[in-house]
């Protein structure tokens, strides 16, 4: 989970790889007026992310050993998926603005452009204490996030409250 930019898709790629589990994409479960709004540079609002996180929701619920992309940034939004999957698990890709924007930029054609990243980082709540939350430093090199967050899944759900990483 983090803003755009972060490096959700590629950490789940390598982790749903590494694990070999399904990897859902959070964006491709948007709605194609979601998708419109994003493209067109509009911020989504709780209401219209609404109907994506009964989705998202229903995913997590239908199945285990599933690695799933999904921007999560109000805490409201962690708790709905919560409800639909108890022990689900937040790994927290953190990054500045600046890098967050240099990585959108640099990916042309994404349903999402540059100018929504500041509204992402206005929108973020910290899941920082939240529990289940692992927080990564987005910076840090693939395969090291990737082998930090593998470990830190096959531990216990009980011992899953990790300092930041």
């Amino acid at each position: 989970m983090g803003v755009a930019g972060c490096g959700k898709s590629s950490l789940a790629q390598a982790v749903s790889r590494h694990m070999d589990w399904r990897l859902h994409e959070g964006d491709d479960y948007h709605s194609p007026e979601n998708v419109r709004k994003m493209r067109a540079g509009i911020a989504l609002t709780d209401d219209d992310r609404a109907g994506w996180l009964q989705r998202l929701g229903q995913l997590l619920a239908a199945e285990s050993g599933v690695v799933l992309t999904c921007s999560a940034l109000r805490r409201a939004y962690r708790d709905r998926l919560r409800a639909a999957a108890p022990d689900l698990r937040f790994a927290f890709m953190g990054l500045s603005e600046e890098a967050a924007r240099q990585r959108v930029a640099a990916r042309p054609g994404h349903i999402f452009p540059v100018s929504l990243v500041a509204s992402q980082f206005q929108t973020l709540e910290d899941p920082r204490g939240e529990p289940g939350v692992l927080a990564l430093d987005a910076l840090q090199p693939l395969d090291q996030l990737c082998q930090h967050v593998c470990d830190w899944l096959r531990q216990p759900t009980s011992q899953t409250q990790a300092p930041q990483a």
